[in-house]
């Protein structure tokens, strides 16, 4: 048997699917009626919508099976994530990357499987609508256009939920997001005894560039200093712009002397790329850094309050500063 390998971008993958919060919720009928129209337009047993986590494939929909969820490195749509194409198995049981496959030898007796990648705008593959049947049969070119079509469908609901999470003009979460992906990676760090920090962030005198510059250039700004968070932060960290001004990281496994040093160098970045652009002005945060308590459970609502708190008190401490 041959285990899926992991995508290049799994670790923004996985960041995209839990700010979805769509993991472990009920039944939903916009995907439900999906794989009910594919089941009977195939003829097959089973259809899924398989969504693929770190460890495990969750199925939001799944007609023809009893359980939720399977393990990830025996799922064929582990392997169908890993291409933009619609990913056939004629018949598992001859091909050698399945035909020892528990899935295969044992229930459901999967023989023929056919799974296409469910992608988001920005090519994000969150996981596969997928067939199964327990005889091997052909895919012909009409099958597989079907199979696309409805795919599409499922890849318009899920751009529907992704939307109500990204800011739509710096195209990183968004509150929403940020507080279904944080909650979840804050709670791991609290099991498996990780340190990790919050950064509550809030530019400085945004307010005199929107005027004196226009609210184009206020824009500008915002998306600027959202890819200058990015591109500091490392891809496990999770970024988001909660309000108007207001940012927000959420460093992993990193201590607050190491968060402090992080905000150090996006404050040096900023006045790097304001040089290269020959912008008029400088860009200046003010910043609270919380770590987590291990100790005992927390909400990302009480983080994201003491953070507010220490960047407000760090914001007055400095209004008397030379860049103001």
């Amino acid at each position: 048997m041959q285990s899926p390998h992991i995508p290049e971008d799994e670790a923004s993958r996985l960041h995209t699917l839990r700010s979805l919060n769509i993991l472990d919720t009920a039944n939903d009928e916009r995907f439900d009626r999906v794989t009910r129209m594919a089941k009977r337009l195939f003829t097959v047993p089973i259809a899924l919508v398989s969504l693929i986590d770190e460890q495990r494939q969750w199925f939001k929909s799944s007609i023809g099976l009893q359980v939720k969820e399977t393990d990830r490195d025996i799922s064929f749509c582990g392997h169908a994530i890993l291409g933009k194409e619609l990913f056939v198995v004629h018949d598992a049981r001859v091909d050698p990357r399945f035909c020892d496959n528990p899935l295969v030898i044992g229930a459901p007796h999967i023989r023929f499987y056919a799974g296409c990648p469910l992608k988001l705008a920005d090519g994000t593959i969150l996981g596969t609508l997928c067939i199964i049947d327990t005889q091997p049969r052909l895919f012909d070119d009409d099958d597989r256009q079907a199979m696309i079509d409805l795919a599409v469908l499922v890849e318009l609901e899920l751009q529907a939920m992704h939307l109500a999470t990204i800011d739509e003009l710096t195209q990183i979460p968004n509150r929403r997001g940020f507080s279904a992906i944080a909650q979840q990676s804050i709670n791991v760090c609290s099991r498996q005894q990780i340190s990790a920090c919050l950064a509550f962030i809030d530019l400085d005198k945004f307010k005199a560039i929107n005027d004196t510059y226009g609210h184009a250039e206020g824009d500008n700004v915002l998306t600027l200093f959202a890819q200058e968070l990015q591109a500091t932060c490392r891809s496990s960290d999770i970024v988001a712009r909660l309000s108007g001004d207001e940012f927000v990281i959420l460093f992993t496994n990193t201590t607050l002397e190491e968060a402090h040093f992080i905000m150090n160098r996006l404050q040096h970045n900023l006045h790097q790329v304001c040089q290269e652009t020959k912008r008029p002005y400088q860009l200046y945060f003010s910043c609270g850094l919380v770590r987590l308590d291990g100790q005992q459970p927390q909400s990302i609502d009480e983080l994201l309050r003491a953070g507010d708190a220490l960047m407000y008190q760090q914001k007055q401490q400095r209004k008397s500063a030379p860049h103001h």
